[in-house]
């Protein structure tokens, strides 16, 4: 017997959110018994499963307060033309992913026109991080929060926030990560005085790779002086490998520049160690064992307002683990010298690199799930819409 149609409003703003929604809307179409309807914004995962979305969603992809000053006025006509278009198709419930400062403003708006709809929030807002607030802020227009990281729901029920479930972490189930795990585990380390391979990582974002590698050109200076045989290692992504190539063309130690996913994975399966710009990569690398060092270097805005800011890290292995697991270099505490000292450390058989790998382990259990996320933020899904509508779904 085909169950009640269900319109599904989706909002994704990132490639991540793209990715997640994705598996949420497949695993709905299992657990669903009739027919799957989407409207919203998204990109090519979401257009798989069948969205059209309304514009494309790379413009929504901002980094830093200065880059969504710069396109406020653009920003704030997305989020009415968005919202509009949601409350004109009377979906059966909205979920919204990550990009809050997009995707809770059209929640907001969607919340006034349609008071009923349920409204689920996937991908918890760093409300550990900063503005605790919005916690409870989120109470008006969001029902119910889906998190990928396992320590947000107790945090979210200690700032009086909406109910949230811990739904897993996409890659924990990653095939490519697990691949690497495997070939990691049968890697020896190199014996003194054997090529070590280093990992430089400066994120994928233009303004962050032209802040951070000058730093890390200046650490393989010095760690190349201290050190013989030390290959470098640099993946990127494909829109910019250009300015990647550009930025490293006089370097006295040339990095190997690897492109794609695939490439990446490589990279990390043959890493000693890494030094790779904060974000969600410090996570891939933690749950993949390899060694590192975050770095950051934030736009003047940020430096101006750091005191708001209540994490006491910015590492998720270390908020995960719940110690000082990863070190981390920001603005000016970002020198070179450091950087060429933990990697000697983190790339030969020492108490560090021991203590790290031991910590990674402990991370990757309390990320461990019974299902895979997609399934299981689908269940939460449909729960919240039985609750909402009973004897509709």
């Amino acid at each position: 017997m085909t169950g009640a149609p269900l319109k599904v409003a989706i909002i994704a703003g990132e490639v991540s959110g793209d990715l997640l929604g994705a598996d949420l809307v497949a695993a709905l179409k299992q657990q669903h018994a009739g027919p799957l309807e989407l409207i919203g914004v998204g990109g090519d995962a979401l257009e798989a499963q069948g969205l059209r979305s309304l514009y494309d969603f790379s413009e929504l992809s901002l980094m830093g307060f200065t880059q969504v000053l710069a396109r406020l006025p653009r920003l704030i006509a997305r989020i009415r033309e968005t919202a509009a278009a949601i409350v004109a198709a009377q979906p059966d419930v909205l979920v919204i992913i990550d990009s809050p400062d997009f995707t809770h403003r059209v929640a907001k708006r969607v919340r006034k026109a349609l008071p009923d709809l349920p409204i689920i929030n996937y991908v918890c807002p760093s409300v550990w991080a900063w503005k605790e607030y919005r916690a409870q802020e989120m109470l008006s227009y969001v029902d119910h929060v889906l998190a990928i990281l396992p320590f947000e729901p107790d945090v979210m029920q200690r700032l009086g926030g909406p109910p949230t479930t811990y739904v897993g972490h996409r890659l924990v189930t990653d095939i490519s990560l697990l691949e690497t795990r495997r070939q990691r585990a049968l890697r020896p380390l190199p014996n003194p005085g054997d090529e070590k391979t280093i990992l430089l990582l400066p994120g994928s974002r233009a303004s962050e790779i032209t802040r951070l590698l000058p730093v890390f050109e200046s650490a393989t200076t010095e760690l190349s002086r201290r050190n013989n045989s030390i290959r470098y290692l640099l993946p990127t992504v494909p829109r910019r490998e250009q300015q990647v190539r550009s930025l490293v063309a006089d370097w006295q130690n040339k990095p190997e520049i690897v492109v794609g996913p695939a490439a990446k994975w490589q990279a990390f399966a043959e890493a000693d160690a890494a030094i790779a710009a904060s974000g969600t990569v410090i996570l891939e690398l933690g749950l993949a064992g390899v060694p590192v060092v975050s770095t950051y270097s934030t736009d003047w805005i940020v430096k101006m307002l750091h005191k708001r800011i209540k994490a006491w890290t910015a590492a998720l292995p270390n908020l995960i683990a719940d110690y000082i697991l990863v070190p981390e270099q920001i603005n000016e505490m970002l020198r070179p010298g450091v950087l060429a000292r933990w990697l000697e450390r983190l790339s030969s058989d020492t108490l560090q690199r021991k203590a790290m790998i031991e910590g990674f382990d402990l991370v990757w259990q309390r990320m461990q799930t019974e299902r895979p996320p997609g399934e299981k933020a689908a269940s939460v899904v449909l729960d919240v819409l039985s609750r909402k509508k009973p004897g509709h779904f």
